[in-house]
């Protein structure tokens, strides 16, 4: 019997690394090639637009739609001499994806031929249709007006012969149907409230600005195999599939030498990231095999994001032409490490970064404790948001499994800077010390001369730990956008140290003197987010529990999760800093309770079909196999033999007859608990059915064919396996 799970995997053992044609130059010669940046800016623009466009960029200036035509022209002109023919507004809708629609630079001349335009008009805003993308009842289908506008923070870029304008996109009636301009209001309302404080103690302070360095996992696997996997193909992992007798117990492939043609593949990707001004600058092998990482010097964060979206695409694209498939979903095979998107996540001003430490003055460790302190305020006060925002049906998977933090919320700071806060927490007033060449000034907390913050262990286990001169946000799952946390995390960040300034204002108002006053909301606050900070083991059972006695959100059901967006806490955080209102808040809930239940759906019925036409046919058939072995053999040796010689078999057809009418049983439970689940308005509720009735009957069913995946003889098995998926070089 011929099976194709062989050649393919031969086919794939025969592949040869493709040759990547590295440019002549060095990177930093054709960093940006592709990209609108300053240098282009100012020589393709008039002086006096440029200077305009700079001020939007750096300062926030409002956009004036008079330079528009201007600046269409010049990005023009640098597009056609790249080959450029059209042009798309690139926006992030609410699909976890990126959209486009190209238009060509083309208009009628009014003399029956054509003439090639691109105007401000265009540059600035156009309206693509806003009733197919997710919207949570915003728009109804016959509702289809929609804006997408110019977002100049974010350069333009090349992409083949297209000129890429990032954009926001917006409702006919003005909500937001995409995740960028949500962040670009949380950034801003983070800037605002920071550069207040940091005003405390350095008034010179004009801007401060949100930083992200995301560290990309994903999984490559050979093309030939990937085709094999339906479940793989529709669903992004593998449904079933035994664990591989060796996967990554021995940590062998952990910053282990690169395999040829993955090194082809990134190098290919390197140059072209680098191309679009995405500055790689890590990659390494992962734990699991086949998983690797790679990861850029940090951004400004809405830079960062883009930058995150666009590297996706091209790596999706250029794995193909090496003959992979990148695997992005959080946990694409059971029983090996997940993929996350690591988000190291700081603050910094025009004149250093926030979260760094040991400072030069007293007032700079000051400034330090402060933001630390702040951040955990906003971290504690909505960590069951904070989850909420990076909460997925891939992502459930990982988080608690293998090296992923646990779906509990809690900071991981060191020694060091736990034992600095305790003792701020707990010191006396009448401690002397010196503080900016101000003598013997009675205050609570001693000179901090130096902090070796990176001189302390890691916690793998903490999903918001600091790691010396940032926050690193460890939950987020990497097939996700990272906006969806940088949101929810700015904005908590920007509500607490807008609460922090008011509390010392008050404080200051009542004729305390400034330091005091800082200590002294510091101290209360250091106090109120304790339960926030955890330092030990995430993954025992003993966390669990303390953290529920913390107050803590430990829900683990993906559904009721986002049941944090609508408390009344979050609504009046996301309205009163202008990031998004409650009309909008409910509608993205929509659409994560019917991504969540389409996901599974999905999933479910796959798994039916691959179960009743591959798996049980396959079964069945090594079954007839073996029973027809039991007759001949009975008919060869005399009666008290044969059962003898045949026992072995006729426990393998027994057991094979017990598990395929438990996996015929089980997918009509399953068929049957999803119509139930289908039946249900609430998109709520239904999300909720999904997760509790439908999604542990799939465990069930692949539980009883991974079990048969060990019995039925290797040579009728068809679909590729764990062995030969993780480990094809």
């Amino acid at each position: 019997m011929t099976n194709l799970r062989f050649n393919v995997v031969e086919s794939a053992f025969k592949k040869k690394p493709l040759e990547v044609i590295t440019p002549a130059e060095r990177p930093a010669e054709y960093f940006g090639k592709y990209v609108f940046n300053r240098s282009k800016m100012y020589k393709y623009l008039p002086p006096q637009v440029y200077d305009m466009l700079i001020d939007v960029i750096d300062n926030g200036a409002p956009l004036d739609r008079s330079i528009a035509d201007a600046v269409a022209a010049g990005m023009k002109q640098w597009a056609e001499e790249n080959g450029v023919t059209h042009y798309t507004h690139w926006f992030q809708p609410l699909t976890e994806g990126t959209a486009e629609k190209h238009d060509a630079f083309i208009e009628h001349d009014g003399k029956g031929g054509m003439i090639e335009e691109f105007s401000g008009k265009l540059l600035v805003q156009q309206e693509p249709d806003a009733s197919s993308f997710p919207n949570g009842g915003i728009r109804n289908t016959f509702e289809a007006r929609g804006y997408s506008a110019w977002d100049p923070t974010s350069p333009v870029f090349i992409m083949d012969d297209t000129l890429c304008i990032p954009t926001i996109f917006i409702s006919y009636t003005g909500e937001a149907l995409d995740y960028k301009a949500p962040l670009l209001r949380a950034l801003h309302a983070v800037n605002v409230a920071a550069t207040d404080v940091c005003r405390y103690f350095d008034p010179a302070v004009r801007k401060v600005t949100s930083n992200l360095g995301w560290e990309q996992e994903y999984f490559l696997v050979d093309e030939g195999l990937y085709s094999a996997r339906p479940d793989l193909m529709l669903t992004g992992r593998t449904l079933m599939g035994h664990d591989s007798a060796k996967n990554q117990q021995m940590d062998d492939h952990y910053f282990g030498t690169i395999p040829d043609r993955v090194q082809a593949f990134m190098k290919d990707l390197e140059i072209q990231a680098l191309e679009l001004s995405i500055p790689c600058k890590t990659r390494h092998n992962e734990v699991a095999p086949n998983q690797f990482e790679i990861a850029p010097i940090f951004e400004e964060t809405n830079l960062a994001v883009d930058h995150n979206m666009l590297l996706m695409s091209l790596m999706k694209k250029l794995a193909r032409k090496h003959g992979f498939r990148v695997l992005l979903h959080e946990k694409p095979f059971a029983g090996v490490n997940g993929s996350g998107k690591h988000n190291n996540w700081s603050l910094s001003t025009d004149t250093g970064i926030l979260l760094h430490a040991p400072g030069k003055t007293p007032e700079d460790n000051l400034r330090f404790v402060t933001f630390v302190v702040e951040t955990l305020m906003g971290v504690y006060k909505h960590n069951g948001l904070l989850k909420a925002s990076i909460m997925s049906a891939g992502n459930a998977h990982r988080l608690g499994a293998n090296e992923a933090p646990p779906a509990i919320i809690s900071s991981f700071l060191g020694k060091q800077l736990s034992d600095l806060l305790d003792h701020i927490e707990h010191s006396e007033r009448n401690e002397l010390f010196v503080v900016a060449g101000k003598q013997g000034m009675k205050l609570d907390i001693p000179e901090i001369p130096e902090l070796l913050i990176d001189n302390t262990d890691r916690n793998r286990t903490s999903p918001f730990a600091f790691t010396g001169n940032r926050f690193e946000f460890r939950a987020v799952g990497s097939e996700a956008n990272c906006a969806s946390g940088m949101i929810t995390l700015n904005a908590a960040v920007a509500e607490a140290l807008t609460d922090f300034k008011r509390r010392v204002d008050a404080l200051i108002a009542d004729g305390h003197e400034q330091t005091e006053a800082i200590i002294d909301v510091l101290r209360d606050d250091i106090k109120t987010c304790k339960p926030i900070r955890f330092d030990g083991n995430g993954y025992s059972d003993e966390w669990v529990e303390e953290a529920k006695r913390r107050g803590l959100d430990c829900e683990t059901s993906c559904p009721v999760i986002f049941d944090r967006y609508l408390d009344e806490a979050s609504v009046d955080m996301f309205e009163r800093l202008g990031i998004m209102n409650r009309k909008e808040l409910e509608a993205r809930n929509e659409v994560k309770w019917d991504t969540y239940t389409k996901r599974i759906q999905i999933e479910a019925r796959v798994m039916g079909d691959i179960t009743m036409n591959h798996i049980v046919p396959v079964a069945t058939h090594y079954q007839s196999r073996l029973a027809k072995n039991v007759m001949d053999m009975r008919q060869i040796f005399p009666a008290d033999k044969a059962e003898k010689l045949c026992a072995r078999n006729m426990k393998l057809i027994e057991e094979i007859a017990e598990r395929t009418q438990a996996i015929e049983t089980g997918v009509e439970e399953l068929i049957n608990a999803r119509k139930v689940a289908n039946r249900m308005e609430s998109e709520r509720e239904k999300a909720i059915a999904y997760h509790d009735t439908v999604a542990p009957k799939m465990e069930e069913i692949r539980y009883q064919i991974d079990k048969l995946e060990l019995i039925v003889a290797d040579e009728l098995w068809t679909l590729p396996k764990y062995r030969e998926l993780l480990f094809i070089r």
